[in-house]
């Protein structure tokens, strides 16, 4: 039986679980889980699923949540672990602390994603399928050759998509059918995506200059690389109001709301993102974005008039 080694011998049970979750960073898992629980609610109007759907939403939950992630992020630990070395955030993670070896990051990696995509498979072949494909993209994202996150454009669009799409899509794949997803709303998560991911290639400008690695900052620099995420925050936000405006799937009745919002989010960002360029303001501007979020939950499901 193979074993996971670390750079000292084999890992201790306890030490490897411990190492494993933190490779997996649990915050990242509300990254999916948030727009997988919009993609539930779109699916059946309802704050809370009926009862006969929990089993198969929360192994959907299980998939994209810590198993998909743990395989991706394992695997971008594997292939980063040079630029990680110098860079103070990372100084923590189990590679950079020497717990755990490239080799032994792939393997985890392996297991999670079969894990996933088993489990996948009793929810349903769509939503298997849909694990599969995102589990390659994240492998292209971060291996050799293709390396999509050191390509300008690219590391953008993949991690949009994942953000603010692959989600909602895997929540409605489960109890309706894809066809009939009512896509402005991947459109609109996409644009929220990109405009959040956009300054976390702000936030690690410097190490990734040091490293080596061609970020859309490192290509663009940090005033047209904000500049973009500023505008990609804009365009969602004018796409939020005229979806209100004319009714489509976000209720005209919280068109009032979004006419001060929209505005006020638009400065939050230009604030927060231009002044920190840190982890921070991006987490401040992601959790100012829930208040339209939850009202736009609580006012499609009826529970607010």
């Amino acid at each position: 039986m193979t074993t996971v080694r670390t750079r000292s011998g084999p890992a201790r049970p306890r030490q490897l679980a411990g190492d494993v979750l933190a490779i997996g960073r649990p915050w990242f898992w509300f990254v999916s889980l948030l727009p997988y629980y919009l993609g539930v609610v779109l699916a059946t109007e309802r704050l809370v699923p009926p009862v006969a759907d929990w089993p198969v939403l929360a192994l959907g939950a299980v998939v994209i949540g810590p198993l998909v992630w743990i395989s991706v992020l394992a695997v971008n630990d594997a292939h980063d672990l040079r630029g990680d070395r110098l860079n103070p955030r990372k100084a923590g993670s189990p590679l950079v602390g020497g717990r755990l070896t490239p080799a032994a990051a792939q393997l985890i990696a392996l297991v999670a994603g079969v894990l996933a995509v088993a489990a996948a498979l009793f929810a349903g072949p769509l939503f298997a399928l849909g694990t599969a494909v995102v589990l390659l993209v994240g492998w292209a994202y971060s291996a050799p050759p293709l390396r999509l996150k050191a390509r300008p454009g690219f590391d953008v669009a993949v991690n949009a998509l994942a953000i603010g799409a692959a989600g909602q899509l895997a929540g409605w794949s489960l109890l309706r059918p894809l066809a009939e997803f009512p896509w402005p709303m991947a459109v609109l998560g996409t644009l929220v995506g990109a405009a959040l991911y956009v300054p976390t290639t702000l936030a690690d400008l410097e190490a990734d200059r040091t490293s080596g690695y061609t970020t859309l900052a490192v290509r663009l620099g940090p005033r047209r690389a904000y500049l973009l995420g500023l505008g990609l925050w804009l365009a969602a936000g004018l796409l939020s109001l005229a979806m209100s405006a004319a009714d489509v799937v976000i209720p005209r009745s919280m068109l009032p709301m979004e006419i001060v919002l929209v505005p006020l989010l638009v400065l939050a960002y230009r604030r927060l993102v231009r002044a920190e360029r840190t982890f921070r303001g991006i987490i401040a501007v992601a959790v100012l974005f829930l208040v339209p979020s939850l009202t736009f939950v609580l006012t499609y499901t009826g529970t607010l008039p």
